[in-house]
C-alpha cells in the first residue's frame, strides 16, 4: 500500500492539468455511455448503471462542483432506439459523500448489488429527453471537499456519482468534469477519478485507440480481463513496463470474452495500459472490468497513476536461442 501512495502523490503532482475530465484526453474514449434499462445488452452496455469516483486531495479546502455534460437523453449527441420515433429514457444522477461512499465492499466492485450506494446522498437530478442541458452542462455543488469520505490510503476524500437509466431503451452519452467552478471547468488541482466498471463509447473511426489504465498493487499476481460486446471490432492489448502489446481475448455481439494474464513484479504498483484498437469505423459501445486473482476489482483511473507506463525491454526479457523466441519473466 505504501507503494501505491507514493505513486498516487507522484501522478497528482505530474498530471495536475488534466485530471478532471471523463473521459480524460489520454483515454481517448468518446463518451460515457448508460442505456435504459428496457434496452438490449447487445448495446453495449450489461446493467444500465455506472458508477464513478472523484479524489479529492486532503490540501484543497475550496469548495467544488461535479459537472456533467449533455445529461439529458434525447438530441444531438445520444443513440436512439429505432423501435420507436422519439427518445423515451429517463436518467438519474446521484452524488454521495460522507462514511460509507467508498469504503464498503459493495462500492467497490463491478456489480451494482449490496450497499453500493453506501454513503451520504448529497444531491440528485433527474434528466429526461428535454433540451435544457442538450449539449450544455449542469453542476451539483457547492460541496464542500470535506463532506467526502477520507481515505487515509489517498489521504484525500472521495466522493461518488452513479448513473442510472431507470426507465426507456436509449443510450445516453455525456462526460464528467470536476471544477473549481459551477459555470467554468476549472481544473482541481491533485485530483483524479476511477470506476471499477466502464461502458463507454468508442471513437469513430478505423485505427482510434482508447486507452483505459487499471491500477495494479503490490498483492496482485495475476488479472483477469473481462470485455463486453467488442463485436470482434479489432483488437485489445496490454502493454506495461513489461508488456508490449500482449494480446487478450475480444467479445462478440451481446457476450463477454475472458482471459487471464500474469503479474510481474515489475509492474506491481503501476499502471496497466489497455489499449483498444479499432478497425472499423462504426458506432461500438462496450464495457470493460478486471478482477484480481481473488476476485477483487481494479480501478480504472482516468489518469494513469505514476504516468502512462512505457515498456522497458531490458527488464526480465530472456532469450531462448533453441527455440528463437524471448519471454518475459518475474
Amino acid at each position: 500500500m505504501i507503494r501505491f501512495v507514493v505513486a498516487w502523490l507522484m501522478a497528482c503532482f505530474s498530471v495536475i492539468a488534466h485530471a478532471q475530465p471523463v473521459p480524460s484526453s489520454s483515454e481517448n474514449i468518446d463518451w460515457i455511455v448508460t442505456f435504459g434499462k428496457e434496452a438490449e445488452t447487445t448495446w453495449g452496455d450489461d446493467d444500465f448503471i455506472q458508477v464513478f469516483f472523484f479524489l479529492i486531495p486532503k490540501s484543497h479546502k475550496l469548495p467544488i462542483y461535479i459537472r456533467i455534460y449533455d445529461p439529458n437523453t434525447g438530441g444531438k449527441y445520444d443513440q436512439l432506439n429505432p423501435v420507436q420515433p422519439a427518445f423515451n429514457t429517463t436518467t438519474k444522477y446521484t452524488v454521495y459523500g460522507g462514511k460509507g461512499t467508498y469504503s464498503p465492499e459493495d462500492a467497490r466492485t463491478p456489480w451494482a448489488r449490496g450497499n453500493f450506494r453506501g454513503g451520504n446522498q448529497l444531491f440528485t437530478a433527474n434528466f429526461k429527453a428535454e433540451n435544457n442541458y442538450d449539449d450544455k452542462w449542469y453542476s451539483f455543488g457547492p460541496i464542500n471537499p470535506a463532506e467526502g469520505e477520507y481515505i487515509k490510503e489517498f489521504d484525500g476524500y472521495v466522493f461518488k456519482i452513479i448513473s442510472e437509466a431507470y426507465e426507456g431503451n436509449d443510450g445516453n452519452l455525456y462526460r464528467y468534469f470536476l471544477s473549481q467552478s459551477k459555470t467554468e471547468n476549472i481544473p482541481v488541482e491533485g485530483s483524479n477519478a476511477f470506476t471499477y466498471k466502464y461502458t463507454f463509447r468508442l471513437k469513430n473511426g478505423r485505427s482510434e485507440t482508447a486507452h483505459l489504465y487499471p491500477l495494479i498493487d503490490d498483492n496482485t499476481v495475476s488479472i483477469k480481463q473481462n470485455n463486453f460486446d467488442f463485436d470482434n471490432e479489432g483488437i485489445i492489448k496490454l502493454y506495461s513496463v513489461s508488456k508490449n502489446g500482449v494480446p487478450v481475448k475480444l467479445s462478440d455481439d451481446g457476450n463477454w470474452a475472458t482471459s487471464e494474464h500474469p503479474v510481474t513484479k515489475e509492474e506491481k504498483g503501476k499502471s496497466i495500459n489497455i489499449q483498444i484498437i479499432k478497425n472499423q469505423s462504426r458506432i461500438n459501445d462496450m464495457t470493460f472490468y478486471i478482477l484480481n486473482q481473488y476476485d477483487k476489482a481494479v480501478p480504472f483511473f482516468a489518469i494513469p497513476i505514476g504516468g502512462v507506463p512505457k515498456f522497458k525491454f531490458s527488464i526480465g526479457v530472456n532469450y531462448d536461442y533453441i527455440n528463437k523466441k524471448r519471454t518475459i519473466g518475474n
